[in-house]
């Protein structure tokens, strides 16, 4: 009887180390519904024609980051901050460097190659949203 006991507790810390170890959603950025198209030959968008380009586009909560990551790899991330999103200063821009984003207002940074936080406080990575390319357009949906 004390093993049966030992082995549901073992089962149990398992559940609960599994569960606790999930990737931290960012629920804190409003939902809103992003469906855009973007032709990559319209000069608004030349930036976006070569690896390491990036964009500021209208959509999503506070605007969207547009990042060409490879060849036919583009991320496009809200720019509302996780950390304490109901500021009304939380708002993400890239930096010179071209390979992180930063809110101002409390400092967090992001990487543009997965929106993962490079630097405190924020601990939810920037709230990301599907891209499709096929060769001349680019989708970014939720």
């Amino acid at each position: 009887m004390c093993k049966k006991s030992f082995n549901l507790i073992l089962l149990s810390i398992f559940f609960i180390a599994s569960y606790s170890c999930k990737k931290e959603e960012n629920n804190n950025v409003p939902l809103t519904q992003v469906d855009i198209n973007i032709v990559l030959d319209d000069p608004d968008y030349i930036k976006l024609k070569t690896i390491g380009g990036w964009e500021y586009i209208s959509g999503g909560s506070r605007g969207i980051i547009v990042f060409r990551a490879g060849e036919n790899d583009f991320k496009a991330y809200d720019r509302h901050c996780t950390f304490q999103p109901s500021n009304s200063c939380a708002l993400v821009s890239v930096d010179a460097n071209n390979i992180t984003a930063t809110d101002n207002c409390c400092g967090s940074s992001f990487l543009l190659q997965d929106g993962s936080v490079s630097k405190p406080p924020a601990t939810t990575s920037l709230k990301s949203y599907s891209t499709s390319f096929d060769g001349t357009n680019l989708r970014i949906l939720n």
